[in-house]
């Protein structure tokens, strides 16, 4: 019995190793094999077809893993906390953690937006509220609905990890960039 706990403590980070491996090469080589991102997650093809045994599994839970990671983000967010601007600089630097992922995601939305998206998730709830406390506090512009600015955020983003690769600047600097270009939009 004391050895199950373990065992599911393995297979989880197994399961975890494969994902992040899967986001880091279909994100370079988005027609990379099973048994590419089996050698970058430094496991056997077999093993990668034990958990996910059809690419579209894999697909659907790099899609999953996607919208789990934007629900923790925002809790780490704290974006009940202060104006609502202040909050969604918050938010915009822990999702700026997930470029890799996200950049995976909207390249290929056909493949990777599954019904997990299409539903107004908690994490969307909630930034969307905290759009409508920055109009209510006067720190973000009314004129900005909240799903303008939820889809600002993730445009700003998107490009800050291009920025990123294409300019070779440090991430440091395209998160200044990204969250400076948000107060200037965002701000009445």
């Amino acid at each position: 019995m004391a050895s199950a706990p373990t065992e599911s403590g393995a297979k989880a980070r197994t399961r975890r190793a494969i994902l992040e491996a899967a986001v880091e090469v279909l994100t370079t080589d988005p027609a990379a094999s099973l048994a590419d991102i089996a050698g970058a997650a430094g496991v056997g093809r077999t093993t990668v077809h034990r958990y996910f045994p059809e690419r579209a599994d894999l697909v659907s839970a790099l899609s999953c893993a996607a919208v789990e990671q934007i629900a923790e983000a925002t809790e780490r967010a704290r974006i009940a906390e202060g104006t609502g601007i202040e909050a969604i600089e918050r938010a915009c630097q822990e999702y700026f953690d997930l470029g890799s992922m996200l950049t995976l995601v909207f390249n290929d939305p056909q493949q990777y937006v599954g019904a997990e998206w299409d539903t107004c998730t908690p994490a969307d709830t909630a930034f969307l509220e905290t759009v409508e406390r920055g109009h209510e506090d006067g720190s973000i512009d009314s004129r900005l609905t909240p799903l303008w600015v939820q889809n600002l955020l993730w445009s700003l983003l998107y490009s800050a990890w291009q920025y990123v690769q294409e300019a070779q600047v440090s991430r440091h600097h395209a998160l200044d960039m990204c969250l400076y270009s948000v107060r200037k939009a965002l701000r009445p």
